[in-house]
């Protein structure tokens, strides 16, 4: 049983009902129709949809593509990764909104007999027998239920109740920040990149979704809480100073019901599972937004645990010791991830401490500009990650 039908728990539904496990994901939303996740299809993610002979169909899907990731400082485009080497078939990133992609797979999984998806299905509490997760309670529009299971999966997100309600423990990893995420219309002159732009104090995302800009303004040196005291105007001039569109474009954010707010933490749990439970993707490890890695990271995890788990599961000899191996699996790369972006997090606050004695991009980025084979290695770490993971065949 999994809890949550994100990236991680549909793909992992996908992968389960595949090997032959029968599968129930429940979701606590009606529909995947929420703007502002994660919609980076990552080169790696594109790899297992071509093992799992989707990838013609997915990619008929509306979607920008992103052979290298850009960004704009002291005045200079610099390519903060290139993906055209990597040694896969899809050498880019596409830029998708989730909620395709998750129909998608779950309309692949539903093509399976034993896989179920049950929506508008909060979990309340897990099920426990003598120290075994047996199961989680359900409240539905049609009442509670009590669903037993062999294993429990918690993919329900950073603030995830599965892993709360098991007592798994939680740490911590630098500074919350906040990122404001907002909708900006596209026009001619506009820049060409498909992502990029850091703005002049690498503070401002802009991703190309066809028809309009997915636009990202990551806060500094205050809080949202304080921004919108001040009202609607200053937070626009804020904007309009690190921003690469026309000042006037900011006149589309009429009211602050025209922006999201995610707080982005960095943090991973001490033990992933206990019996009868395991958590994967943002439940496991929630990540910074940097590179766009978190739908990446979880995607693997779900190919990892299914390789792991399918067998044990289908034959009904599941023990903790395999579960332990997933989390074995993905520790590395989750760790050598959040590590990495723990130190670019440093590095740019360094730097922005300086800025009023140097003039230019920082270090990390200068030492890119000035070695382009170090574009390569980061499209590399970026697009398939530390520890790249393959469906197995059947």
């Amino acid at each position: 049983m999994i809890a949550g039908a994100g990236p991680a728990g549909l793909m992992l539904g996908l992968l389960l009902a595949r090997a032959g496990v029968d599968v129930v994901v429940v979701e606590k939303h009606g529909d995947f129709l929420r703007d502002f996740r994660g919609d980076t299809i990552h080169p790696s993610t594109l790899e297992v949809m071509s093992e799992l002979g989707l990838i013609d169909e997915f990619l008929k899907l509306p979607h920008t593509r992103a052979p290298k990731l850009t960004a704009e400082m002291g005045g200079k485009t610099i390519t903060m990764a290139d993906f055209s080497r990597l040694p896969v078939k899809n050498r880019f990133i596409a830029f998708m909104p989730q909620w395709d992609f998750l129909n998608f797979l779950a309309d692949r999984a539903a093509r399976y007999p034993n896989f179920r998806l049950i929506m508008n299905a909060k979990v309340k509490d897990i099920l426990e027998q003598q120290g075994l997760v047996t199961g989680l309670a359900i409240e539905t529009t049609d009442g509670d239920l009590f669903i037993r299971s062999k294993l429990v999966v918690g993919a329900d997100g950073r603030s995830s109740v599965v892993r709360e309600k098991a007592g798994l423990v939680v740490e911590n990893f630098g500074v919350p920040s906040e990122v404001v995420w907002m909708k900006l219309s596209k026009q001619p002159g506009d820049p060409h990149e498909v992502m990029g732009h850091a703005g002049p104090r690498q503070g401002f995302v802009l991703i190309d979704r066809g028809d309009y800009w997915q636009c990202g303004y990551v806060i500094r040196r205050t809080t949202f809480a304080d921004i919108r005291e001040k009202g609607v105007e200053t937070f626009r001039q804020m904007v309009v100073e690190v921003s690469p569109l026309p000042a006037e474009r900011m006149r589309e954010v009429r009211s602050f019901d025209d922006t999201s707010l995610l707080t982005v933490r960095i943090d991973r749990l001490k033990q992933w599972w206990r019996p009868g439970l395991i958590c994967i993707g943002d439940a496991a490890h929630a990540m910074s937004p940097i590179g766009g890695v978190g739908v990446n990271l979880a995607i693997q995890d779900a190919v990892a645990a299914a390789n792991i788990l399918s067998a044990p599961l289908r034959e009904g000899k599941l023990a903790d010791e395999d579960l332990a191996a997933v989390e074995r699996r993905r520790n590395f790369p989750t760790k050598a991830t959040q590590k990495l972006q723990l130190m670019m997090r440093s590095s740019r606050r360094a730097d922005q401490a300086d800025q009023e004695k140097r003039k230019g991009p920082p270090a990390f980025i200068r030492g890119i500009a000035r070695f382009p084979l170090l574009a390569h290695l980061a499209g590399r770490l970026i697009g398939l990650g530390f520890r790249m993971e393959h469906v197995r065949p059947r």
